[in-house]
């Protein structure tokens, strides 16, 4: 076994289901799926690719909920058990720095991520072309809104949990103005969440055949002894539509634009009916990670199908020795992303 170790904090109360005999998958998936069903308020008709953490003695989140009326937006849950969730009716109320109201036109595939004593709330929105909005809380009370980072046209941003060489650090997959059909992850940093440079590429899509059209940024990346964990999505063309299934990379923990391990197979993919079946079938979308110091145990929170919510389990023992024993690195992802 290997000698990885978490850097977080215990989560003792962390969601979990031990691995199922004759398993032999690097994840599994909870019993409990899908944990949010469908029409989960009066006006929300599906809640998916969504984020959640631990706040005070429970969890807290963002979902993407999309409306009867098609335009998505961001709302708040709460959950004792990080299972059984209860949201707010009302849309989050995202201010200005004066406390204006200020929504966006719409806003969708949330991230939240705690750096510092702060907290941020990532997605993508409109800014006259689909690109990243941010906003920050203390208390998940007031939300203030920041200046967009980036020019359109961008998605999947994902904010590393702590500052890097003093600089925060996000990743992000430009992309075009439609359903792109390309796409590789890049990094940029910054000295105060405002002006944003030093952008590097991280990795792009490989010969993988899950991962061969485009990929993206999933859940934050999870700190350890060894390198950054990255669980991000990777998506493959068929006769049939897209498919979007979850990869694992390690990342250098000081360069993270060097990849040091990367999964030459997925960790998970698209088999479960509300996974396979829904309003965009064939997804598996990951977007936030809770994790326990302790027991190395890590729940992954993943959209399916565009129509529900999953968690699926793994150990850092068990998901860091399959990377290892698929490891498949291209020439770019093992430089630091110049050129």
């Amino acid at each position: 076994m290997s000698q990885i170790k978490l850097i977080c904090p215990a989560l003792h109360n962390i969601p979990w289901q031990d691995k199922p005999s004759g398993c032999s998958a690097p994840m599994w998936r909870h019993n409990d799926n899908p944990i949010i069903n469908r029409n989960p308020l009066p006006e929300v008709a599906r809640i998916f690719n969504s984020a959640v953490m631990p706040y005070n003695d429970g969890f807290i989140g963002v979902f993407r909920g999309e409306q009867r009326n098609g335009i998505p937006h961001i709302y708040l849950g709460r959950s004792s058990d990080g299972l059984n969730w209860t949201f707010d009716s009302d849309k989050i109320p995202f201010t200005d720095p004066e406390g204006q109201p200020f929504m966006p036109r719409y806003a969708y595939d949330p991230r939240l991520v705690k750096v510092d004593d702060t907290y941020y709330i990532i997605w993508c929105q409109d800014f006259y072309g689909a690109s990243i909005g941010i906003a920050e809380t203390k208390d998940f009370s007031s939300f203030t809104r920041r200046e967009n980072p980036f020019l359109p046209y961008n998605r999947n941003a994902v904010l590393f949990p702590r500052r890097i060489n003093g600089n925060f650090v996000m990743l992000s997959r430009p992309c075009d103005n439609g359903h792109t059909a390309f796409g590789d992850i890049f990094l940029s940093e910054s000295p105060d969440m405002t002006f944003w440079g030093r952008h590097r590429h991280v990795m792009g899509p490989s010969d993988n055949w899950w991962e061969n059209l485009k990929i993206g940024g999933g859940a934050a990346p999870i700190e350890t002894n060894v390198g950054w964990l990255l669980f991000y999505h990777g998506v493959v063309n068929t006769c049939n539509g897209y498919v979007y299934s979850v990869g694992a990379a390690i990342l250098d923990l000081d360069e993270p634009s060097r990849v040091l391990h990367r999964c030459a197979d997925y960790v998970l993919a698209p088999e479960e009916w509300y996974e396979e079946r829904g309003f965009v079938p064939n997804v598996c979308f990951p977007c936030a990670t809770l994790q326990d110091s302790d027991s190395g145990r890590i729940a992954l929170y993943y959209g399916c199908a565009d129509s529900y919510v999953g968690v699926a389990c793994t150990t850092i023992d068990e998901i860091y020795d399959y990377i290892l024993s698929h490891d498949q690195l291209s020439d770019s992802d093992r430089e630091i992303g110049m050129r």
